[in-house]
């Protein structure tokens, strides 16, 4: 039986990693890397490092595809995504068919955990409904970039008795209710401008927990501006941008 281990391996420092996480890579024959373009190679970069520095205890081996790219979101965001993830899903079935033999353990490296804004799980689930592949997985959790997020600014994730939601900026609520927290992930337009004027502390983040962190906080009117700048600056340097952030009233 074939088995593929889905590594969450945190927001981007190499002690992100848990012990369980290394155990998965040092099971590991093959690690399956997707390319995404010279514009975001330092992912891959990360990927390959970590393998480097801490699979250590048996041969291993890459084997790369070039990830495929989404389409225009039109009228359906979720669709688009979800003809992403098809595509996804044949590159993945051709890299189990092609470069697993039985008995093999394939490693695939996940941003920050599996299961916060990843479609890794969801492609694998349906390769196997569709039947065309047999194999087991494990799921190994990571730190998340909003644990990250937290951890650098030093404050709780929630208030006392409060609730927390997570949201893609396009999903943004128009208000946030006093007592609750907020976390915005996958905002490529800066939706918390449109809660200026609400009294709202925030806290934001790119590139959380590695050698290129930024972080800003303060009151949401007096550091929108500085974080659209920042944030920029940043894309343009890098070619790429991962940030998130945390709103909530003042207590």
């Amino acid at each position: 039986m074939k088995t593929i281990l889905v590594i969450g391996i945190g927001a981007g420092h190499p002690d992100h990693l848990t012990l369980q996480a290394v155990k998965a890579l040092n099971r590991a024959d093959v690690f399956f890397l997707f390319d995404k373009g010279p514009a975001k190679q330092g992912l891959g970069d990360v990927r390959r490092e970590l393998c480097a520095r801490l699979a250590t205890e048996r041969p291993w081996r890459f084997v790369e595809a070039s990830n495929p790219e989404r389409g225009p979101d039109g009228n359906s965001y979720t669709g688009a995504v979800r003809q992403l993830n098809a595509d996804k899903q044949q590159v993945f079935e051709d890299m189990i068919a092609q470069h697993m033999a039985d008995g093999e353990c394939a490693g695939v490296l996940v941003w920050g955990d599996p299961a916060l804004y990843d479609s890794t799980l969801r492609i694998l689930q349906a390769i196997l409904a569709d039947g065309r592949q047999v194999f087991d997985y494990e799921v190994i959790p990571g730190i998340t970039s909003v644990q990250a997020l937290t951890a650098s600014h030093k404050v709780p994730l929630n208030e006392i008795g409060g609730s927390v939601q997570i949201s893609p900026g396009r999903q943004l609520p128009a208000r946030i209710e006093a007592g609750d927290s907020q976390v915005v992930m996958l905002d490529a337009h800066q939706a918390f401008n449109r809660l200026r004027g609400q009294g709202l502390h925030i806290w934001w983040g790119a590139y959380v927990g590695s050698a290129d962190e930024l972080l800003v906080a303060g009151p949401l009117d007096d550091v929108a501006d500085e974080i659209v700048r920042v944030r920029e600056q940043a894309r343009v340097r890098h070619g790429w941008i991962m940030d998130s952030y945390l709103l909530r009233h003042p207590s």
